[in-house]
């Protein structure tokens, strides 16, 4: 089976994570019709945007990456092995027939033949890079199950919230309006994957949410990985050494 993850190497101080960078399905999986048709290419299945993003924030600055290469319906890799949303039974209140009657050697199936390799390999990688940051890249649709949001822009933190701050900061001087810890909070366990393996080997944990219309618009998403790409060349050790 080809690996669930793919690895961009890279020296910048900061290191990229996209866990939900694509919908593969990997081979000795395959899509139920009713899902087919349903929840291929929705925000169900992956981050609409974020891979681009990912890529091309990671050429802009010389930033190593990691992403995952499974839809997210066999297995999300950004929550906790005991989250009840590891495997989703329900998108809009209908039945994920992908995920329906799941016994547990089609669970541990999935977990090690998809989330260990991807944790592993985002392991490996923030082990032995030199980045201080770990900036992980999703995106969030505009309307979910009927709910409209106007935000466009998250900067999300749990443990980490004055580098937060200061990268909301450069993002809102570059002309982005952006909330903290919306339109999901980091504090509820909503980016586990990057502060998880940022707090093992001693990094910082940041996350962003780019609402889906406006990450794959192109002048957006340049303006956007200009912005970012300057903030982390801006950065010199010793300011970040003191956010510690």
């Amino acid at each position: 089976m080809e690996a669930p993850y793919e690895v961009i190497s890279g020296s910048a101080r900061v290191l990229l994570t996209c866990e939900h960078a694509s919908q593969r399905m990997p081979a000795g999986w395959a899509w139920p019709d009713e899902d087919a048709r349903r929840l291929v290419d929705t925000h169900w299945a992956y981050d609409l945007g974020a891979e681009r993003i990912t890529r091309e924030l990671a050429e802009a600055c010389g930033a190593g990456a990691v992403l995952s290469r499974f839809t997210r319906l066999l297995i999300d890799p950004n929550r906790e092995l005991s989250s009840p949303t590891l495997f989703r039974e329900h998108a809009e209140s209908v039945i994920v027939q992908l995920n329906h009657g799941l016994d547990d050697a089609e669970k541990k199936r999935r977990i090690d033949g998809l989330y260990r390799p991807y944790h592993e390999a985002l392991e490996r990688t923030a082990a032995t890079s030199s980045a201080e940051t770990m900036l992980s890249i999703h995106t969030f649709t505009p309307n979910y199950e009927g709910e409209q949001r106007a935000v466009e822009l998250g900067v999300l933190f749990d443990s980490c919230e004055r580098e937060a701050r200061a990268f909301g900061d450069a993002l809102t001087r570059a002309g982005f309006a952006l909330e903290y810890n919306e339109p999901w909070s980091g504090l509820e366990g909503l980016m586990y994957s990057v502060e998880h393996h940022a707090i093992a080997n001693g990094k910082r944990a940041i996350e962003i949410e780019v609402r889906q219309d406006r990450a794959e618009d192109p002048a957006y998403r340049r303006k956007l990985v200009s912005a970012i790409a300057a903030y982390f060349k801006s950065r010199d050790a010793k300011t970040i050494t003191d956010w510690a």
